[in-house]
């Protein structure tokens, strides 16, 4: 008999898996947690670097940059949707075999910008010799790629941000994904880069396999158009990559929200008949959890689409989680060792939930090594680029 999940039910699983149920306690590594949300987004590391600290007892940015820069138990690097993420080193050959091998949509450039793919090619193998062994910043990256490829790299053709950028430029997030590059500490202001430490990439057919089911485990029911939106893949890829996997008995069918979607097969144990996910969260721009959990209308009801939604994208704007849905948003401004914690609700709290609310905010100052002040009040800040 096909399995049937509601919403509520796939809800409170998601949670617990994703430490936001129940946090991590302190002696579980940032590693850990990491890889339970499947990758933290990084584009601004102190998101991650939150991201990853509410869903643990005790950890900190402190321990989210000691696993980074001192440990190298993290990697920050260009992750799914080509995003900057932190992952754990030790899936690095999953990661960096699984993402390469994700068909990309056409090229958003015009004809005389683009890069062959042999050029491609020619230009991951310069970055990855490029950083081995060393760190360099953007600038001293771009003249060793045109050094070792040719001109035709550093042409500044590629429209960004009201500038040009080297022809290279485009497939960076390629050297990223493939494990020729991933980010160092900052020289004074400026980002560098440098090799991550070497591996063996799985074989790609098999990382592929293996993403998916992570990706069922952490955020399963899933299907594959939701897997498509998470990589910014191809429906149709990921409807092959499912049909596959369930021909040879790896994932199985269940009916989740009145349609068909898949789990690991035997992943099929769910808070049946229960009250749903209960508990007030905070979090931060670009969490896993708001990108990731589908379907989007679900996570996101009512007035939270319009005021947390930018454009229907998720992880514009941090958000208040009460009982597994988005109920407003929220912004911190930190001045010196205190932030300050504006929270715009779009319902009314009950008692317990105010006091849940307290707790949460009080838990983003620990992790920020600040001291946190609870405002209510209307967020005036736009969503984050």
């Amino acid at each position: 008999m096909t399995v049937t999940i509601s919403w509520h039910e796939a809800s409170a699983r998601r949670l617990e898996r994703q430490f936001l149920a129940n946090p991590a306690p302190r002696d579980i590594p940032a590693p850990d947690i990491v890889a339970a949300m499947l990758g933290a987004h990084a584009q601004a590391l102190s998101a991650a670097e939150l991201s990853i600290s509410v869903r643990s007892t005790g950890l900190t940015r402190a321990d989210v940059r000691a696993a980074l820069w001192d440990d190298r138990t993290l990697v920050k690097t260009h992750g799914p949707r080509g995003t900057v993420h932190l992952l754990p080193a030790r899936d690095l050959p999953l990661w960096c075999a699984a993402l390469p091998a994700v068909p990309s949509g056409a090229a958003s450039f015009a004809p005389d910008v683009r890069v062959t793919e042999e050029q491609a090619r020619q230009i991951v193998t310069a970055i990855a010799a490029a950083l081995d062994g060393t760190h360099l910043t953007l600038d001293e990256l771009s003249e060793e790629v045109v050094a070792r490829t040719g001109p035709w790299a550093g042409d500044r053709v590629m429209p960004a941000f009201q500038d040009l950028w080297p022809r290279w430029r485009q497939v960076m997030h390629r050297a990223g994904q493939c494990g020729a590059l991933s980010f160092g500490p900052n020289r004074g202001r400026k980002v560098t880069y440098t090799r991550p430490p070497r591996f063996t990439p799985l074989p790609p057919a098999t990382a592929v396999a293996e993403l998916l089911r992570r990706h069922l485990y952490a955020y399963g029911p899933s299907t594959p158009a939701y897997f498509a939106r998470w990589l910014a893949a191809p429906t149709a890829w990921a409807t092959r990559l499912f049909t596959e996997l369930a021909a040879e008995g790896s994932i199985e069918e269940v009916v989740f929200q009145g349609a068909p979607a898949w789990v690991v097969t035997g992943d099929t144990e769910f808070p049946f008949g229960g009250p749903g996910p209960r508990g007030v969260r905070l979090l931060p721009y670009f969490d896993a959890y708001a990108i990731a959990a589908q379907p989007r209308e679900a996570l996101f009801p009512g007035d939270a689409s319009r005021r947390a939604l930018a454009g229907g994208q998720a992880g514009n704007f941090p958000v208040l989680l009460v009982d597994g849905v988005t109920a407003g948003v929220w912004h911190q401004r930190r001045q010196g060792r205190r932030t300050t914690v504006t929270v715009e609700t779009l319902v009314d709290l009950t008692a317990r939930q105010e006091r849940e609310l307290a707790v949460q905010v009080e838990r983003v100052g620990e992790a920020l090594e600040a001291r946190a002040e609870l405002v209510r009040g209307v967020v005036a800040v736009g969503p984050h680029a």
